[in-house]
């Protein structure tokens, strides 16, 4: 299937960052899996609940349907549908779960209606499996093991259960029992100040006061640790981003960054942002890609508020199973970000 939708990733851990990808979680949303689901639920609890093909052994086509949701009391689900693999869907595709069938839906990648997601809910809730039928007779089946796991989760996580709107265990609490939406954190971000002649030079004087060699654990780089592998960008008057390339196993590549001053005492210290900074929006952007059926990839992003990097953004692929670059883009973490120019004002050392 040739999907539009955009992807993102799971990463593997490593040692180098296992401090910062501590912390990062901590600010994140909740994430959950069961056989065949997964749920993601960002920091502002909206949720999302993908489910795929079996995976074991299945020489089935990759299908998926992405259930949406996001927090507050009354709140409507998504559901979107999509294939993949060798096979486009041919002329007009059946929609099949239990006693319901929804006819005429076309291409490889569509949207349900909230009459059809009232017809197939109840069906999918108490299904084996769903499946998707081209007019030229190709199959495509969809496990429902661990789909009631997983929106049950769904609904712990926005304070539904027991409420008349819950997915899976429907009460007569109150729905304005359920938890309200959390706004998304606005992140004011500052572009840094043009390079100035001599930042290159830098790199040499603060190398003796880095106090770790990334490269002696955590990297599996051949290149030596000094300071000609450090490059050397400007942040502010005063502050600049050191960066060593890391190598991560035979799939990532990032970068381990420090912030420093341009005049002693340098006092560099290593940050929780990894990977490529773009000096265009004062971001720093780690791309990861993990091992599965299909190219699965994790991004986070970070971006420079004129002191540090503040986490702005981390989304994953989640299982994958045979979608290259993911079937849907499932977030973690979420914010607003505003660009500034640099402040006038030089910032302390």
């Amino acid at each position: 299937m040739n999907s539009a939708r955009i992807a993102a990733a799971a990463a593997p851990s490593f040692a180098a960052l296992s401090a910062a990808a501590a912390g990062t979680a901590a600010k994140e949303g909740v994430s959950f899996s069961h056989n065949d689901w997964e749920l993601a639920c960002d920091n502002t609890r909206t949720c999302r609940a993908a489910g795929y093909q079996v995976e074991s052994g299945s020489a089935l086509e990759p299908v998926s349907m992405l259930i949406t949701r996001r927090a507050g009391p009354g709140t409507p689900i998504e559901i979107d549908l999509q294939t993949g693999g060798q096979e486009e869907p041919k002329g007009s595709v059946r929609f099949k779960v239990g006693k319901a069938t929804l006819s005429g839906l076309k291409d490889s990648a569509f949207s349900l209606d909230e009459a059809q997601i009232r017809t197939v809910l109840p069906e999918l809730l108490k299904g084996d499996d769903a499946s998707l039928t081209d007019s030229g007779g190709h199959k495509w089946v969809l496990s429902l093991a661990g789909l009631n796991a997983v929106l049950l989760k769904m609904d712990e996580v926005q304070g539904r259960v027991g409420t008349p709107g819950a997915l899976v265990r429907r009460g007569s609490k109150p729905e304005s029992s359920v938890l309200p939406p959390v706004q998304a954190p606005v992140v004011n971000a500052v572009l840094p100040t043009r390079a100035r002649p001599g930042d290159d030079a830098l790199a040499a004087r603060i190398f003796p006061s880095l106090k770790s060699d990334p490269s002696a654990d955590d990297c599996n780089n051949h290149d030596e640790f000094n300071a000609k592998s450090l490059t050397v960008s400007r942040l502010t008057e005063r502050k600049v981003l050191l960066s060593f390339g890391c190598g991560m196993g035979a799939y990532n590549y990032t970068s381990v960054l420090w912030i420093a001053n341009d005049k002693p005492p340098y006092a560099p210290v290593a940050i929780e942002a990894n990977g490529d900074f773009d000096e265009k929006n004062a971001s720093v952007t780690s791309s990861m890609k993990g091992r599965g059926i299909g190219d699965c990839w994790s991004s986070q992003t970070w971006h420079f508020d004129g002191k540090g990097f503040v986490l702005t953004g981390h989304t994953y692929d989640g299982m994958c199973r045979g979608f290259p670059g993911g079937a849907w883009s499932l977030q973690r973490y979420v914010s607003q970000v505003k660009l500034s120019e640099p402040s006038a004002t030089p910032s302390k050392p």
